[in-house]
């Protein structure tokens, strides 16, 4: 029987593995616009982070949460239009409307989650598609408010005393985008591993059970769509604010797809997985633009490489790291000789017989 002393070892060197990781990436996170000088590359970071925090809130709904929320990218859409709203007709100040467009967006969450808490399967789905097809619509009919299909331009921006974000090739907005990039990675991260995390996975795989257990379905997914829905909304303030247009286009099929598929292949409930992807998927699809034909064809590229990840890691991208983080320690505790019961019970025995040796008076024949 293998000692319980090699298996802790191994989870604590799985889990300082991952806490030098994430640290590394911070770092590197911060020294990215440093290093690279060139806006259009740093343009790259910016929209991935946005799209990485849109992704990983949807994973708190849809990988945590099991609700197949097909409402998600409206959400963000509400983030960029209310944002775009009230900093350009009412002046309010661009960093305080992003919080707005925050807020807009999680009571927008909570009205579509009226009828959809205690939904199940495809009729889920169509709700909250026809709901984003609403807010579409309505977004373009008002048009003497959102400019319609022209969209809304020349949106305010955000500013500090005696900085210009607009004249330092985009270096303040990517550290404005990495600072909430890492703050709603943490906050969802303190979420999933809450009390309110584990009822809302309970109710994901047994909703039976966890209802009989005490546990309310539909406030709890009601604060799953909120909480999701805030950190979108706030993307999009961002959004609208950093490119200064507000555009139906945030409301189409191909973003709802390109999002989903930043889900699916960094991994649901990993929140992390959804990032990475967002990164990835970001810089593929741009190179791949810049290549003379590939320009049409690289989203079919990149749902290939979607098929072919999912082939062969069904719950993402991020399923393979914690197997080769454990599959290292594995093969660092092969390395060690294994230590039975027997063993140590007779070790034990042989360290006590030596103490009480020593401990015996010398002059007694």
């Amino acid at each position: 029987m293998i000692s319980l002393h090699n298996a802790s070892n191994s989870k604590t060197w799985i889990r300082n593995s991952k806490t030098w990781l994430i640290g590394v990436l911070l770092v590197a996170g911060l020294l990215v616009p440093i290093l690279i000088q060139d806006s259009y590359l740093r343009h790259l970071f910016i929209i991935s982070f946005v799209y990485g925090i849109v992704a990983a809130s949807w994973d708190l709904s849809l990988g945590y949460a099991g609700i197949f929320n097909f409402a998600h990218v409206a959400f963000f859409g509400v983030g960029v239009y209310a944002t775009g709203l009230t900093a350009k007709l009412l002046g309010i100040d661009p960093w305080v409307a992003m919080l707005f467009g925050g807020f807009a967006a999680s009571a927008a969450a909570a009205i579509v989650a009226l009828p959809v808490v205690r939904l199940q399967g495809v009729y889920v789905v169509l709700v909250t598609f026809a709901f984003s097809q609403l807010v579409m619509q309505l977004v373009i009919n008002q048009s003497n408010l959102t400019g319609g299909t022209q969209g809304m331009v020349r949106v305010p921006t955000i500013s500090l005393p005696g900085y210009n974000f607009l004249r330092d090739h985009k270096l303040g907005y990517y550290y404005v985008a990495f600072a909430l990039l890492v703050t709603t990675t943490i906050c969802l991260r303190w979420l999933v591993r809450s009390d309110f995390g584990l009822s809302i996975r309970a109710l994901r795989d047994n909703d039976d059970y966890a209802v009989s257990r005490g546990i309310p379905i539909a406030w709890q997914r009601l604060k799953a769509l909120v909480a999701s829905a805030f950190f979108t909304g706030l993307a999009g303030g961002f959004y609208v604010i950093y490119l200064r247009v507000a555009s139906p286009e945030v409301f189409d099929f191909s973003t709802v797809s390109l999002i989903l598929s930043m889900v699916l292949l960094g991994g649901t409930s990993s929140i992390y997985g959804p990032l990475f992807a967002a990164l990835f998927l970001t810089f593929i699809s741009e190179g791949l633009a810049s290549i003379n034909n590939f320009a049409e064809c690289r989203f079919m590229l990149v749902a290939l490489a979607m098929i072919v990840v999912l082939l062969f890691f069904p719950k993402g991208l991020a399923s393979a790291v914690p197997a080769s983080i454990a599959r290292n320690a594995n093969q660092k505790r092969s390395r060690q000789p294994l230590t039975s019961s027997k063993d140590e019970a007779l070790m034990t025995s042989t360290e006590k017989e030596n103490e009480a040796g020593d401990a015996s008076p010398s002059g007694v024949h």
